[in-house]
């Protein structure tokens, strides 16, 4: 929990019984301060709820990387382990991807380069 979700709640706490007190004695004065410090308090506490919920997005986050990075040998294993064993179990299949993949590369590469479009002036 972070200090200024503390600290706001007590400001809160503070400015309601400021307010409490200025209503019973009748002083405008002093509820007017009651409500902004209340109202600062609310500001406060809502700052520190921020702070908290970023900090838990962060661990999270970084928790998340920690183990995408720590299994990423496990993943890479398994899914080379998959693909080698569907070349095996169907290699005419495999084949005919692989030729395909190759062709549509070898289309993109052959293609001409593309012209900008011609700028059209007009005089009058």
């Amino acid at each position: 929990m972070d200090t200024d979700r503390i600290v706001g709640s007590a400001k809160e706490f503070a400015g309601r019984a400021e307010d409490a007190v200025g209503e019973m004695a009748g002083d405008a004065k002093t509820q007017a301060s009651g409500n902004a410090r209340e109202a600062a308090g609310t500001v406060q506490n809502l700052y520190g709820q921020a702070k908290d919920a970023v900090r838990d997005a962060a661990d999270t986050a970084t928790s998340y990387a920690k183990d995408a990075y720590e299994n990423s040998g496990d993943t890479f294993r398994d899914g080379t382990q998959a693909l080698s064993k569907k070349v095996r179990d169907n290699p005419l299949g495999a084949l005919l991807v692989a030729g395909g993949i190759g062709f549509a590369l070898a289309l993109l590469m052959s293609r001409p380069a593309r012209r900008p479009p011609p700028r059209w002036r007009y005089y009058g």
